[in-house]
């Protein structure tokens, strides 16, 4: 496990919010989650550019947090399914925002990265 060398000041929302949810993938698994897809090729099919080994430690983060649950199903093959708990729900509403605010500004976003020469993927 990681040990920050700095403390952490979780006295801020947006710096609480940032602590469940930050990272490059998090909002994304979480939606995922929510609209049906939740083993994890599953997952890692919807998010073709994360690694397995990415989502599978965000995945562990979220259960750590409890925003989500973890089965496991016996038999063979063994197979691993995560849903939102109740507390993982009461995000929903922060990931339609980023969701909403994103389909509103995407064009100006991707115009912008693209001045910046960032490497984009194009739609």
């Amino acid at each position: 496990m990681y040990n920050n060398k700095i403390p952490q000041l979780l006295d801020y929302g947006v710096s609480i919010t940032m602590k469940v949810i930050g990272g490059k993938w998090k909002p994304c698994i979480i939606n995922c989650i929510n609209n049906g897809t939740n083993r994890p090729a599953h997952i890692h099919k919807a998010i073709p550019t994360a690694t397995l080994r990415v989502i599978n430690q965000q995945l562990s983060e979220l259960l750590d947090y409890e925003i989500i649950s973890k089965e496991i199903f016996e038999g063979y093959p063994l197979h691993v399914e995560y849903k939102l708990t109740e507390f993982g729900k009461t995000l929903l509403m922060v990931i339609d925002a980023m969701e909403v605010w994103g389909d509103t500004h995407g064009d100006k976003i991707t115009e912008i990265a693209i001045k910046r020469n960032e490497n984009i993927e194009p739609l």
